[in-house]
């Protein structure tokens, strides 16, 4: 059975525009940053995860400023004719524009389990089995300004601990996003 198509919405997100115009401020979500890369592959490996994300989603699409494929075990720098993962992604695709509106992780060890998440295009597009999420909760303003995230095409076991990993993780992301906007206005 298949689950209604109101519960396969991307959540009504009401920040949405003020997220955009923020990350515009801080110069961040629209471009590749090699240190969020590296941090993706820390994460990746920590979380024992197939990809690894930092995303920033602004009023219509989401952005992988960090980004760790698999590929020959190593970081990529992804260009649009490679046959890889590209870095924008649309914000009806994927967890992490709930994870932004409600502004509180989400661990979903087998995507499958939980009708409302199921028929997400990531399951059937990329065959993403397992997500885990947490917020980048801007100092400034309150709002979250994206997320950092794993997804695995094997269902992963990350439980209590893997929460705990990802939400101090996203703390360490949400302090260096705030290093680089003190940074700019030095």
């Amino acid at each position: 059975m298949h689950p209604a198509p109101s519960t396969l919405l991307t959540p009504d997100d009401r920040y949405a525009f003020a997220r955009a115009a923020r990350l515009r401020e801080i110069g961040i979500g629209e471009a590749p940053v090699q240190e969020f890369d590296d941090f993706a592959h820390r994460l990746a490996l920590t979380l024992g995860a197939r990809y690894a994300m930092v995303n920033f989603i602004d009023d219509n699409r989401q952005y992988f400023a960090g980004l760790y494929s698999p590929t020959a075990g190593q970081m990529v720098q992804l260009a649009p004719q490679q046959d890889q993962m590209d870095r924008v992604m649309a914000r009806d695709h994927g967890y992490c524009p709930h994870v932004v509106v409600r502004r509180k992780a989400l661990i979903l060890e087998d995507v499958c389990d939980y009708p409302r998440f199921a028929g997400n295009p990531v399951v059937d597009e990329l065959g993403i089995r397992s997500y885990a999420g947490a917020p980048l909760l801007d100092r400034k303003t309150g709002m979250a300004l994206g997320t950092i995230c794993v997804v695995d095409t094997d269902v992963q076991p990350w439980g209590r601990q893997g929460l705990q990993t990802i939400k101090a993780m996203a703390q360490q992301m949400a302090d260096r996003v705030h290093h680089i906007e003190s940074g700019l206005q030095h």
